[in-house]
């Protein structure tokens, strides 16, 4: 039986990967030196393309990586020497802060109630902060953050840097880039390819940071920090093999995203999430866990299911339509929907049509 993965990710792969995949195989991508000019040829390629289809300017450097967690962690290293500040609304934002305790640092966090959103106009940031870190879409629970909270964060903490988490949202929630120092992501959520790739997008600003550190003796890691990588960058390289398949594969879906046009996928998912929210908030039995219908993620629909979310969850899956649980302790409690660029309109009314169903 053939199963369709609404998961909020690993993910539903896109319809032209297995395309991509083949003939990949077939030009020996995958057995490519990455000190050739092949390879840098595709490192170029799809640094451009993640530019034009986030919208990010031209001057941000971009580095791969083996997860959006490490990014986390390349991020605290080379642009904290003793204070971070987190917005923490759930596990993942949890997740930033965790690491830069891990590091030794001193990070300090805000924490909404879970499944609200914060209230920006009474945030106080210590001046003593160096980075402000915000995840715009909380895969955990599905809320998300209006850009122009973040926009304001810039705005009104200039000297800080600012990281901003956009793993399960990127690219259809349009930043504006030059008020973020840094952002990054993986590919196996909205860019509908399998899992094994974090990107990362970081300024000049960020990486003067990381050489004043490195200066001053604090350590800013090994071969991932800001100074190798972009030592790397400048030649179309990286310090050490990476994922020479996946990186070709995201520039093909990258060019895929630029041919359709980017408003349009953006607009394909704004149709499928009104579809999808209309849908639960009329529901009997299940809702949206979010309330604040502004802060709703269009990407990941995190739904209560206060009666248990398990049976519904197995029910679907023996139809192949598999949908995600409730992350940690929400688990048999909620589950999870992804709204994906590979979820075609037809899918999602076909998911829909079965809870209607079966519930």
């Amino acid at each position: 039986m053939k199963r369709i993965f609404f998961t909020p990710g690993p993910s539903q792969l896109l319809p032209r990967v297995p395309g991509y995949l083949n003939e990949a195989i077939g030009q020996g991508i995958p057995s490519l030196s990455h000190r050739s000019e092949e390879f840098r040829s595709i490192y170029k390629d799809t640094a451009s393309g993640i530019r034009k289809v986030l919208g990010a300017p031209d001057g941000m450097h971009v580095f791969f990586m083996g997860s959006a967690t490490e990014a986390m962690e390349r991020i605290i290293q080379n642009c904290v020497e003793k204070e971070s500040f987190h917005f923490v609304n759930g596990a993942f934002s949890a997740r930033f802060f965790k690491i830069a305790q891990l590091l030794g640092k001193n990070p300090i966090k805000i924490e909404s109630p879970m499944g609200n959103p914060f209230d920006f106009s009474s945030v106080d940031i210590p001046k003593s902060a160096e980075l402000i870190c915000i995840t715009q879409n909380e895969t955990s629970i599905g809320i998300a953050i209006k850009p122009e909270n973040i926009n304001r964060l810039k705005k009104d903490h200039p000297n800080a840097l600012l990281a901003v988490d956009i793993v399960s949202c990127a690219p259809m929630v349009e930043l504006d880039y030059s008020q973020v120092d840094m952002a990054f992501f993986s590919v196996q959520k909205c860019f509908g390819l399998p899992a094994g790739l974090g990107v990362l997008l970081a300024n000049d600003r960020a990486l003067q940071r990381s050489k004043e550190l490195q200066t001053k003796g604090v350590s800013i890691g090994s071969y991932h920090n800001f100074q190798w990588m972009a030592e790397d960058e400048i030649k179309f390289q990286t310090p050490e093999t990476p994922n020479v398949l996946a990186i070709y594969l995201l520039g093909r879906v990258c060019a895929q995203f630029l041919q359709k046009g980017i408003e349009r996928v953006r607009a394909d998912c704004d149709e499928k999430a009104a579809l999808l929210y209309g849908f639960f908030d009329a529901h009997p039995l299940f809702h949206p866990f979010i309330e604040d219908r502004s802060s709703r993620s269009k990407t990941v629909i995190v739904i209560a299911a206060p009666q248990g979310s398990q049976p519904i969850i197995k029910k679907l899956k023996e139809r192949g339509l598999v949908i995600g649980s409730g992350y940690s302790e929400y688990r048999e409690r909620q589950f999870r929907i992804a709204n994906f660029p590979a979820h075609s309109k037809d899918q999602m009314r076909a998911l829909l049509d079965a809870i209607s169903t079966l519930s």
